[in-house]
C-alpha cells in the first residue's frame, strides 16, 4: 500500500474513533445498573473482536507460508500476532475494570476470561519464539506451525460463554438482544472505527518488517 494511502487510512481510523467518543458519552444512554462505568464496554468489545480477527489473519498467513513458503505471508503473520497480542492484553485490562464494577472482583476464573488469558499466553509465547536466535527458515517454519495450532483456542474463546455456564454476557446472539438501539449503533460504529485503526497498524507493521528484511539483505550483500 502506498505511504499516503496508509496515512489516510490511519487518519480516517483516528478521526472516526474520536467521533465515536461523542456517540459513547452523549448519544448512547447510560445503563441502568452500572451507570457511566458501562461505557467501557464500547472499548472492550472492539478490542476483543479485533484481537480474535488478528489471530485469524495469523492463522491464514501461517497456512499460506506453509503452502508456498512466502516471506510476505510470514511478515503478515508476525504483524498480526503483534497487534493481536496488544489488543488482547488491552481487552483483558478493560475487562478487569468492567468486572470490578459489575461482579465486585477484578478477576474470576470464568470460562471466557480463562480461555482468553490462555490465548494471550499462547500468542505471547509465539512472539517470544519469533525473537529467538534461530536460522530464519527454521524459525519461520516453526512459527507457522504454531500459528496454525494456536488457533484452536480462538473458537473456544468465542463459544466459551455459550458452551459452559458463564457470568460473561453474550453480546450478539440469543442472549445479546438486550442492547438499546442507540447502544447497538454505538458499539457497531466503535467496531468499524477500531477496524480501520487495526488495518492501518497491521499494514504499517508489515511494511516495517519488509523494509527490515530488505536492509538485512543489503547488509549481507555488502
Amino acid at each position: 500500500m502506498p505511504r499516503y494511502a496508509l496515512f489516510l487510512l490511519a487518519m480516517l481510523g483516528g478521526i472516526s474513533l474520536a467521533a465515536c467518543q461523542w456517540l459513547i458519552y452523549c448519544y448512547a444512554p447510560e445503563e441502568a445498573s452500572m451507570g457511566l462505568v458501562q461505557k467501557i464496554f464500547y472499548i472492550h468489545l472492539p478490542l476483543a473482536i479485533w484481537a480474535l480477527i488478528s489471530f485469524f489473519v495469523l492463522f491464514l498467513a501461517s497456512i499460506a507460508y506453509l503452502w508456498k513458503r512466502n516471506a510476505a505471508a510470514d511478515r503478515l503473520a508476525q504483524a498480526a500476532a503483534e497487534v493481536g497480542v496488544l489488543l488482547c492484553g488491552l481487552a483483558l485490562l478493560t475487562g478487569m475494570l468492567w468486572a470490578r464494577r459489575s461482579w465486585g472482583v477484578w478477576w474470576t476464573w470464568d470460562p471466557r476470561l480463562t480461555t482468553t488469558l490462555v490465548m494471550w499466553f499462547i500468542y505471547a509465547g509465539y512472539l517470544i519464539l519469533r525473537s529467538m536466535d534461530l536460522p530464519p527458515g527454521r524459525r519461520n517454519l516453526v512459527c507457522a506451525v504454531l500459528g496454525v495450532v494456536a488457533f484452536l483456542d480462538v473458537p473456544l474463546v468465542f463459544y466459551s460463554a455459550r458452551i459452559w455456564r458463564s457470568v460473561h454476557p453474550v453480546v450478539f446472539g440469543s442472549q445479546g438482544g438486550g442492547l438499546e438501539p442507540e447502544m447497538r449503533l454505538t458499539v457497531l460504529a466503535c467496531i468499524v472505527s477500531f477496524g480501520l485503526l487495526w488495518l492501518s497498524l497491521v499494514l504499517l507493521r508489515t511494511q516495517q518488517l519488509h523494509q527490515t528484511a530488505c536492509l538485512d539483505r543489503d547488509r549481507q550483500g555488502l
